[in-house]
């Protein structure tokens, strides 16, 4: 360990020096207003990098909370329609991930990839995507600045899933961080209640003039999710009327995105849950179909308009008519996307036209085929399957019942996102992704926690039953069981 340390201790040293030269030189060249709100944001930046793990509760917070700025000229009419976007929580991810894999360096033991069964899924899709963008590069599909930069940007939130499965260490930092991320829940709906008298849809902070209602909207049904479970889940915590008001709060919020996707996505996670509890609790049911119904009569105006407005708009041009019945214009362009999506993927079914390389589309899976073919969609099955069977296996593998609530809500969740992708991009947007992926880190690290546990458990109890023999007995010892990192699942 010592000639490690004094390997790393010289270039640790020199560190403040290169921080401050680049400093210096920015207060003397900008405003002080501008030169101090950089102070000021460059200290929660500082406790990343020194101290990964705090960093990490930073995140948290910031993932919601955090501003945004507009880079223009990246991104086109063909692509996103808008410039790529970098957020505070980018460079926290950055400088949290910088330190960690610092400590990785100098650790004699560290690991930057812990075996997983998401490990394969997400390297498979990833190469795929690298892939299929590269092949539009060359055949100018994809401008290559653009196209490699949001590729980086989709795939952060994987960059996150192995810093916490390496960062955290005990399940108490697991209930910690996912108490940090109710809490930014309970702010960021607070926040979008505090919208309603505008008259504008509801969204999260720092999303510009614009917003992003049906971003707020899938996070929003995510986090509820997990509400759920730990609501349904007995002995998982203690004041659950903490957790009811925090439910109410959220579903306000929820109710003013008017996001249809997200409305259809609450419905079947609620559906989800009625049918796992209807043998259960039956009194739980009755209770929550009462508050269903009552939801609907004192729902707000706009809400119902919104929810008859599919089929209720007045007839306009280019809507769809599905036989008697017109569906609204914005639902005809989701839907022809669909069709003009096949058409597209045609003219390359195996690899696709790369990253921003297809026209852009409201629509998760008709854009996966787009952009990375038949090739990049069976990956990303793959990947959609693994993440499912986390959620169904640690929802029956975990004794602690908080665990095994968060896993119930995970995967009802999960099932959550999945409809929520009919109408949306869900899986590449980075507000709804980055509490996901988190979650799913908690909970694989959890699997492990729990696996060595065990593992040494049967060690102890295995050697208590050996029985002693003299040292010329012929007998052979007892085989133990070897421990297999990373099987968890």
């Amino acid at each position: 360990m010592r000639p490690i340390e004094s390997r790393a201790s010289w270039p640790l040293s020199l560190l403040p020096v290169l921080i401050a030269v680049p400093f210096a030189l920015f207060i003397s060249q900008t405003h002080p207003s501008t030169s101090l709100l950089a102070a000021v944001a460059a200290v929660p930046l500082l406790i990343a990098f020194v101290s990964p793990m705090s960093g990490l509760y930073l995140l948290v917070f910031s993932m919601l909370l955090g501003p945004e700025f507009l880079v223009g000229g990246i991104g086109s009419g063909n692509t996103l329609g808008r410039g790529v976007t970098l957020r505070f929580d980018d460079f926290l991810l950055m400088l949290v991930g910088i330190g960690w894999l610092a400590r990785v360096a100098v650790s004699e033991h560290g690991k930057v990839f812990v075996r997983t069964s998401l490990n394969r899924p997400i390297m498979l899709y990833t190469i795929a995507c690298v892939f299929a963008t590269l092949i539009g590069i060359l055949a100018g599909r994809v401008r290559p600045i653009g196209g490699l930069f949001f590729l980086l940007k989709y795939y952060e939130y994987f960059f996150l899933f192995f810093m916490t499965v390496n960062l955290v260490k005990t399940k108490e930092q697991v209930k910690h961080l996912v108490t940090a991320s109710l809490v930014t829940c309970f702010l960021v709906s607070l926040y979008a209640i505090s919208q309603i008298p505008s008259g504008m849809r509801v969204s999260a902070p720092f999303e510009g003039q614009d917003g992003e209602p049906n971003t707020l909207g899938g996070y929003l049904v995510f986090t509820m999710a997990l509400i759920g479970g730990l609501l349904v889940t007995p002995g998982a915590v203690q004041m659950k009327w903490l957790l009811v008001a925090l439910l109410a709060v959220a579903g306000f919020a929820l109710q003013a995105t008017l996001s249809r996707a997200s409305f259809l996505a609450a419905g079947v996670v609620l559906v989800g849950f009625v049918l796992l509890l209807r043998r259960r609790s039956p009194g739980l049911v009755a209770l929550v179909l009462a508050g269903c119904i009552v939801l609907a009569v004192l729902a707000p105006r706009a809400v119902i308009e919104r929810m008859t407005y599919t089929f209720g708009q007045p007839e306009e041009q280019g809507q769809i008519h599905v036989g008697s019945l017109r569906v609204d214009t914005s639902t005809s362009e989701r839907i022809q996307s669909w069709s003009q999506s096949f058409k597209i993927w045609k003219t390359s079914p195996l690899w696709g036209h790369g990253v921003t390389g297809g026209p852009f589309m409201d629509a998760m899976y008709p854009r996966v085929f787009v952009e990375v073919g038949l090739l990049g969609a069976c990956a990303f099955a793959a990947l959609l399957y693994a993440l499912f069977r986390t959620g169904r296996i640690s929802s029956t593998h975990f004794e602690d019942p908080y665990l095994r609530g968060l896993s119930l809500g995970f995967l009802m969740g999960f099932v959550g996102l999945l409809i929520h992708a009919l109408g949306s991009n869900t899986f590449i947007i980075v507000r709804i992704m980055e509490p996901f992926w988190l979650v799913a880190g908690l909970l694989v690290k959890s699997l492990l926690m729990d696996q060595h546990e065990r593992g040494s458990i049967d060690d102890l109890s295995l050697q208590a039953a050996r029985p002693i023999h003299s040292s010329g007995s012929l007998r052979p010892p007892v085989p133990r069981p070897q421990p297999f990192p990373g099987r968890a699942l």
